[in-house]
């Protein structure tokens, strides 16, 4: 559960921020066990694998429940980190 809400999600999925097994994902996709997921939320990348589904929308404690992010992916998003918090206010993309 990486947005909010669903019309969030819904948002994301049409722009095409989200893959699934590295195709572009659509609404009705139906997301398995097994399944690898690739989020974009602004300048950083998820990239998680479905240990279980839900049958039904809870919490986001729960949810974190239902996947694992790939090491890769924790490695990359704490390098972007790094890399944005050396720029210069000025140069950062929520300046403005």
């Amino acid at each position: 559960r990486f947005f909010k809400t669903r019309s969030l999600a819904a948002a994301a999925i049409d722009g095409g921020k989200v893959e699934v097994n590295g195709d572009r994902a659509k609404r009705a996709k139906e997301v398995r066990a097994g399944d690898r997921v690739r989020v974009r939320i602004g300048l950083y990348e998820h990239i998680v694998d479905v240990r279980g589904v839900a049958l039904r929308r809870g919490s986001a404690t729960v949810a974190h429940e239902l996947y694992e992010e790939t090491p890769e992916s924790v490695r990359a998003r704490a390098a972007k980190h790094e890399q944005m918090a050396l720029l210069p206010s000025a140069f950062s993309p929520a300046a403005g």
